[in-house]
């Protein structure tokens, strides 16, 4: 009998942890973690049934072979840290060789860390093109109280830290809208990135772009020398909407006449759609509220859901 138990409690031990809430980051991923732990489950209870724990040895938690993958984390290496504003920082990561994420425009990430021995997963999306090679790029805002953030802000340069996916993403061809209108909010101008460059990188694209961006300040527009690279591109506007700047006059003239004050509302939605020089296909990002409130005002616009992607 005391065999017995010994053998149960090994099994025990190797029984796949469920994950906890917050290691989902309920970005929809396929598979999601818990998708992976089913799969896992059902090898673990395969194994115990035929007493073969040589079933498991497939069983890989994380990689180190360097290939992004959707199904087990791998450790990739930081190489810079650079700070855009209070609370916004860019990191860029070290890939082997020459190589390449090989993402499709505005697929997201997901990182794991660990937090006084909580794992935490979230969901970013890299702002580098995905063909860039030997590096990728991502911008991420630190919260004050966030789990995660207070793993994130003790990175440096060199430290090593584990993403899965890629997920999701925008199926965009070239040419196939008129018009483009992308409405982001903070770091919700991650996964616009990747496609107005494929679109300023392809000279046969003529797809217009009208991008608004929503910020609390003019000191908090992220990647403005990029952003400004973009708007003199004949195809591509940019404008700005500011929730707590209360004057124009502060900011430098060139911004001055892109720029409004307060909040995207549904006034200043249909004013920007009007301006649109074609019907707009609309990509939203940002926060839950951000997202609702957008989809609203596009309604009343009389913008039609399946003209709409949120990200």
């Amino acid at each position: 009998l005391q065999a017995m138990s010994g053998n149960e409690q090994d099994w025990l031990a190797l029984r796949p942890q469920e994950p906890s809430p917050s290691q989902c980051c309920g970005s929809g991923c396929k598979p999601c973690i818990y998708d992976v732990y089913e799969k896992e489950l059902a090898r673990w209870e395969r194994a115990k049934a035929m007493q073969d724990k040589s079933l498991l040895m497939g069983k890989k938690e994380q990689s180190n072979n360097s290939e992004l993958n959707p199904d087990t984390f791998t450790a990739f290496s930081v190489s810079s840290v650079e700070q855009l504003t209070e609370d916004t920082y860019q990191y860029k990561f070290e890939l082997p060789g020459n190589s390449s994420l090989r993402l499709s425009l505005g697929q997201h990430i997901v990182l794991r860390g660990v937090v006084n021995g909580l794992e935490v997963q979230r969901a970013y999306t890299p702002i580098s093109p995905g063909n860039a090679e030997g590096y990728f790029e991502v911008l991420i805002k630190c919260y004050e109280a966030g789990l995660m953030s207070q793993y994130i802000k003790t990175w440096k340069r060199g430290d090593v830290v584990f993403w899965r996916g890629p997920f999701g993403g925008f199926p965009y061809q070239p040419n196939k809208h008129g018009e483009l209108l992308m409405l982001a909010s903070g770091t919700g101008l991650a996964p616009m990135i990747p496609i107005l460059q494929s679109i300023t990188d392809d000279e046969e694209d003529e797809t217009f772009v009208t991008l608004v961006g929503c910020f609390p300040t003019f000191d908090k527009i992220y990647l403005k020398p990029l952003l400004q690279d973009f708007a003199r591109y004949w195809n591509i506007r940019i404008f700005y909407v500011l929730s707590q700047e209360t004057s124009l006059e502060k900011l430098p003239w060139s911004y001055q006449e892109n720029t409004y004050t307060g909040h995207l509302n549904e006034d200043l939605m249909k004013t920007i759609i009007n301006s649109c020089r074609r019907k707009p296909f609309v990509l939203i990002c940002g926060s839950s509220a951000f997202n609702e409130d957008m989809s609203r005002y596009l309604k009343a616009s009389g913008i039609e859901e399946n003209s709409c992607f949120v990200f």
